[in-house]
């Protein structure tokens, strides 16, 4: 299979496209397999993200198992610390004072383990605030 692989040739735009869909973030994604659904009728497979990672990835088993729990952190502040302060104290239910040491110690993970419903929310939240939050 692996001299099959060394024969295949891809044009420069397949090339091009792949890459920049491998480089999407989640949130763009997302983004487009809605514009893909709503405007060309086309539906993700099931497995969702499991499938872009092992396109992306290279494959193995590990990709193909859709991932169901998320670690969400903190990567930055932005320019509105305070407010960034203020949404961390209210996800993690940690003291002012924490929340700020929580802050400006990033990367900080906020929540370990949570689905991806509740991750892409406070995804939302951090970034609505001026923040700036990655999944793993």
């Amino acid at each position: 299979m692996s001299e099959e692989a060394a024969t295949v040739e891809y044009s420069d735009e397949a090339k091009k496209l792949g890459d920049e869909i491998a480089g999407m973030t989640l949130k763009q994604a997302k983004e487009l397999s809605d514009y893909l659904e709503n405007e060309h009728g086309i539906k993700a497979a099931a497995g969702g993200g499991g499938v872009m990672v092992a396109a992306a990835g290279g494959g193995g088993e590990e990709a193909a198992a859709a991932q169901t729990e998320f670690d969400v952190v903190l990567t930055g502040f932005g320019d509105k610390k305070l407010d960034v302060v203020k949404v961390v104290k209210t996800i993690t239910g940690a003291s002012l004072m924490e929340a700020k040491k929580m802050v400006e110690g990033c990367p900080a993970t906020l929540k370990e383990a949570v689905s991806k419903e509740d991750a892409d929310k406070i995804k939302a939240d951090v970034e609505g605030a001026g923040g700036s939050v990655e999944l793993k």
